[in-house]
């Protein structure tokens, strides 16, 4: 049976269905949240908020041809996204410096752990820079746009519009263009 399906059967109240697509996706759910490293905080916080995503890829799932395993790498990205954007008050000050380990063009090589090290860095600084300009939905879309993901994937991701994202994806940019240009 395919995952959407199992999906759609979880969804309907089948406990075992549910069961069987928790224990396939919790390995994303840590590849994921592992991507993330929380000073003075503990991996499973965010394996937590990864499994909250999952749930809500799990109960947001509608099918109708869309792939599953996208979709809840989606919702499960975005809800460690967002722990870590919430947590920016000083009531959640050890997830404030958040630094992602993996980088845009995918797996980090350890050959050169310096060279790693400084591009975590520039990633990390640069979301950081980013996010005070940018509102919260335009941040969630160009994080996910730099990551690859395409407008359509976005869209479902987040419930909006494919319009709504495209205009705020071009907001984005725009203040990034502008930022960028006044240096």
């Amino acid at each position: 049976m395919t995952d959407e399906k199992t999906v759609l059967l979880a969804r309907g109240g089948d406990k075992a269905a549910e069961d069987l697509i928790l224990k396939k996706y919790l390995p994303l759910v840590k590849a994921v949240s592992a991507r993330f490293f929380l000073c003075g905080g503990e991996a499973e916080d965010l394996e937590q908020e990864g499994l909250c995503g999952l749930f809500s890829a799990i109960n947001g799932f509608h099918g109708g041809g869309a792939n599953f395993s996208t979709y809840a790498y989606t919702c499960i990205r975005n809800s460690v996204i967002d722990a870590v954007k919430k947590s920016r008050g000083a009531k959640h000050s050890a997830l404030n410096n958040f630094v992602p380990i993996l980088e845009i063009c995918g797996e980090a090589s350890y050959e050169n752990p310096e060279a790693e090290v400084i591009k975590s860095e520039n990633r990390r600084e640069f979301l950081q820079k980013i996010s005070g300009i940018l509102s919260s939905l335009e941040f969630k879309i160009i994080v996910m746009y730099i990551d690859g993901s395409a407008v359509g994937e976005i869209s479902a991701a987040l419930g909006k519009s494919q319009k709504s994202v495209s205009n705020a994806l071009a907001r984005a940019k725009n203040k990034l263009i502008k930022l960028y240009s006044e240096k």
